[in-house]
């Protein structure tokens, strides 16, 4: 019997590990400088945080959710996304109580059944961030200046901002009135998700991707016409944040974003290259979350950034983990020479593979190209009695009999 990965369940071979690695590293680095701490939730959550949080009409509860029933028969749910889960923890452990604004940030797979197509995984990848505590647009700007940075600092190119407001509970019922006469007037060119949704929450058809629902809308109202003069003043202070930090912007009135808990302002980060669905991060303020899952009134502004898509973007660049040094010590009394020698390079960050084969030295230098090395060290009888090791540079070819600690050094003095 061949087993293999459950469809929809990608594997991250070493050959993009690195990559990934990179990517993370980086959004680490520029997180801590924004003043963000790490946490790490769940991936199990009760379903009700989701169907709460998310919305009830949303696709993901309806369709895409992994629920099971436990054997106490509590239903629980693989999480399909964060910042629900982030916000539960705030919630329970009460960090309100210790931490007046929190930057949190995480990392990790999500989970969703989707059909799965070119980097559409139902195991797939994101990492977030949520500032929960602060109502001011201009940490708005501040956190999407954050993410614009890091896309900078990983090499995106092609990358445009998408900016809208969907207002607030005070003023987004006075729209979804004025949106909904309108649905009724293309009703018959909506599909079968739109027109089953249109009571519920009508703005799901300006979400929807079905070619023809985006021809029927094309003429809807904006929802910036109809928004309250409170989110409106938001929205323009957004966007006077955003000229001062030098980011270019779109608006985008169409964008309501998938989610039930957004409100005021919601912004996407699209690239070209990855199809119709072309979001690379999404995120917005979501101002009543924490309250309908019961904790304190807190705003709250967060963003994700889908994994798969960003490495499809950046999968042309070559990330190395460094020159690898291979050890080929030949005979017994030469490996325990070389062991204080593999560990002092350790010792200094470098990346040391032992060979412990047999064979010819010929052989074994063709293992070690095989795996990558940069560096050859040969610790042999000759090396033995004159107290040197041979180092070979497999890049240029060269070579060069130094004493144990010269020879660290110069490997020592290459890349990372």
């Amino acid at each position: 019997m061949n087993i293999t990965a459950v469809r929809g369940f990608n594997d991250i071979l070493p050959d993009r590990s690195e990559l990934w690695r990179h990517i993370e590293d980086e959004a680490r680095r520029i997180f801590s400088c924004y003043g963000f701490s790490e946490i790490r939730v769940p991936v199990v959550e009760r379903t009700e945080l989701f169907s709460r949080s998310i919305g009830e009409t949303t696709d993901i509860v309806e369709k895409e959710m992994y629920t099971f029933t436990d054997r106490r028969g509590d239903s629980l749910t693989l999480r399909p996304e964060g910042t629900a889960p982030v916000v539960r923890a705030y919630i329970e452990h009460k960090l309100y109580n210790e931490m007046p604004v929190a930057r949190l940030y995480y990392t990790g797979p999500m989970y969703r059944y989707e059909r799965p197509q070119k980097r559409r995984y139902r195991q797939f990848y994101q990492i977030g961030a949520e500032v929960l505590g602060e109502t001011s647009p201009g940490v708005d700007a501040e956190v999407i200046e954050g993410l614009v940075t890091l896309f900078k600092k990983l090499g995106v190119v092609g990358a445009t901002l998408h900016i809208n407001s969907l207002g607030c509970p005070e003023c987004r019922p006075r729209y979804k009135e004025k949106l909904e006469v309108f649905l009724e007037t293309v009703k018959e060119k909506l599909c079968g998700n739109c027109l089953r949704r249109i009571e519920a929450n009508p703005l799901r058809a300006l979400d929807c991707k079905n070619p023809g629902c985006i021809e029927a809308t094309g003429e809807a109202p904006a929802i910036l016409e109809a928004v309250c003069g409170e989110c409106g003043e938001h929205f323009t202070a957004l966007r006077g944040h955003l000229g001062e930090l030098g980011i270019e912007y779109t608006v985008n009135p169409r964008m309501v974003r998938g989610l039930d808990y957004y409100t005021k302002t919601t912004f996407e980060i699209t690239a070209e290259g990855l199809g119709s669905q072309n979001a690379v991060a999404a995120g917005g303020r979501y101002d009543g979350l924490v309250k309908e899952l019961g904790g304190p009134d807190t705003p709250c502004f967060g963003f994700a950034i889908g994994m798969e898509r960003l490495v499809l973007l950046l999968e042309e660049r070559s990330v190395s983990a460094g020159p690898l040094t291979v050890l080929i010590a030949m005979g017994e009394e030469a490996g325990k020479k070389g062991t204080p020698f593999v560990r002092v390079l350790r010792e200094r960050g470098k990346r040391v593979v032992v060979d412990y084969g047999d064979g010819s030295l010929k052989n074994r230098m063709k293992r070690a190209h095989r795996t990558g090395a940069r560096f050859v060290v040969i610790v042999g009888e000759d090396e033995l009695a004159d107290g040197v090791v041979t180092v070979k540079d497999m890049e240029s070819g060269g070579q060069d009999r130094l004493p144990p600690e010269k020879a660290v050094d110069r490997i020592a003095a290459e890349g990372v």
